[in-house]
């Protein structure tokens, strides 16, 4: 583990096949959104980053090749419901173990009549992020971010980095911090 890597509280199962760097000395490994939000983050100093194979961007495969547990990777997914001819998007966070319960909480805490994951095309344009490699940090200013309560009590997780050929570490509890961040109990199904 590089002493970069090691300004995250915690690491996910010492993998030895990842290379985990400050994710601010590396801006080539991150979106344009997520470079530009966490070049004025106070916390982006507890954000790592690690290059990988963007074939294996997909969460299961990515934990079975690189050995991380499910339970130390996080999914981020764009929902969208309609309310008064309005399309309202969010993002979601949850463990890899768990899913969103996107008809019942999330449909509930947008106010709308039903939710569903965003088409992929409106996903990455809205966001400017790769489709496999969004992530809750540097989405767009007025989106809501729900937070499972699980993702922010386990520790370091594993996210996208907005780009298929890296992920993000950083601990749960900095995900809480991001603008518009709501952490949410009940929001999983297992």
């Amino acid at each position: 583990m590089s002493d970069e890597a090691a300004a995250c509280s915690s690491q996910p199962s010492r993998s030895d096949q990842l290379s985990w760097s400050n994710a601010l000395s590396r801006p080539d490994l991150l979106a344009a959104p997520v470079a530009r939000f966490l070049g004025s983050w106070p916390s982006a100093a507890q954000v790592s980053v690690c290059e990988i194979d963007p074939d294996l961007a997909d969460t299961a495969q990515f934990c079975e090749r690189y050995g991380v547990g499910m339970n130390e990777s996080a999914n981020c997914v764009v929902l969208a419901g309609k309310r008064d001819g309005q399309v309202r998007y969010a993002a979601c966070v949850v463990l890899a173990t768990d899913r969103a319960d996107v008809n019942g909480a999330v449909r509930r805490i947008l106010d709308v009549r039903k939710a569903s994951f965003a088409a992929m095309d409106d996903a990455v344009s809205l966001t400017s992020m790769e489709y496999g490699g969004i992530t809750p940090v540097g989405l767009p200013a007025d989106w809501r971010i729900l937070i499972a309560q699980e993702v922010v009590k386990a520790g370091a997780v594993v996210v996208g980095s907005g780009v298929r050929r890296s992920k993000l570490l950083l601990d749960g509890r900095l995900l809480a911090e991001l603008p518009n961040a709501e952490v949410v109990p009940d929001l999983t199904h297992r």
